[in-house]
């Protein structure tokens, strides 16, 4: 009998795992752009730790592995800023993205007061644009990575979470 994929907050035991996901999983974006210097593969432990204890991070959980992590804070215009959701490669098309995603953005508006989701992707990203578009989310900009790849800005209003779960 096959194990369930849960999804709780990511605690302080996690941030290993969470570290070696990002790696693991953004290899392709990073292949995608021809540049590895994208923010999770460059990331350390010691932020990602960080990241756990201050930010709402969510992970998907298989039995004691980690298999899939989001990221998301408020920032100071009240929109919840959202990035690095990734799911292992062999468990992706299966809505771990989009239970990951769920999770945050209920997190981010009934705790932390967010009044819009906002996230970003690269814009030769055509999955992740798809399961963004589809859980409600709409292009709103473009922006320039810190890394020099062309980002698709993309948002969406809290109270729309709601239709999404």
């Amino acid at each position: 009998m096959g194990m369930s994929v849960t999804i709780s907050a990511a605690t302080e035991q996690d941030a290993e795992q969470i570290f070696r996901l990002q790696y693991l999983c953004f290899q392709s974006e990073a292949a995608l752009y021809g540049n590895y210097r994208i923010d999770p593969l460059v990331q350390t432990l010691d932020s990602v730790r960080q990241e756990v204890a201050d930010d709402c991070v969510f992970v998907a959980r298989l039995g004691d592995e980690v298999v899939g992590s989001v990221h998301g804070r408020v920032t100071d215009d009240g929109a919840a800023s959202i990035g690095k959701l990734c799911v292992h490669p062999r468990l992706q098309g299966h809505g771990i993205g989009a239970r990951l995603l769920r999770a945050a953005e209920s997190a981010l508006a009934e705790e932390r007061g967010a009044k819009r989701f906002r996230l970003h992707t690269g814009h030769r990203s055509e999955n992740n644009l798809r399961l963004y578009r589809r859980v409600g989310y709409e292009t709103v900009g473009t922006a320039q990575g810190a890394d020099g790849v062309p980002m698709i800005v993309l948002e969406k209003p809290a109270e729309a979470y709601v239709t999404t779960a």
